[in-house]
């Protein structure tokens, strides 16, 4: 079972990701983001590219899809909170955005 991020560890791996759109949810200890694309073809194309480096890692996100938007929420249920596994998929999140909007 990964370990909840906490202290300095915990700073240091999110600070990068807040600074990059992503929010808290500190009710659930989690991250959140909203991808926005051009459309629904992008948006879906982005979640399958993300699906499949997720099932790599065995490490799944929440999310949802209405046209154009994906919601992300990541947490770790077995640690009831942030891990690394969190912080390596939003990683890997973000950079399949940056190339779906090349």
């Amino acid at each position: 079972m990964a370990a909840r991020l906490t202290g300095a560890d915990r700073e240091t791996s999110l600070r990068p990701l807040l600074a990059n759109g992503w929010a808290m949810d500190d009710e659930r200890d989690a991250l959140r983001k909203e991808f926005r694309f051009g459309n629904f073809i992008e948006a879906f194309g982005w979640m399958t590219s993300v699906a499949l480096h997720s099932e790599r890692a065995n490490h799944h996100p929440e999310w949802s899809n209405v046209f154009n938007r994906v919601s992300v929420l990541l947490t770790t249920h077995s640690a009831k909170g942030l891990t690394e596994l969190d912080v390596k998929l939003a990683k890997q999140m973000d950079n399949c955005f940056a190339a779906f909007r090349r």
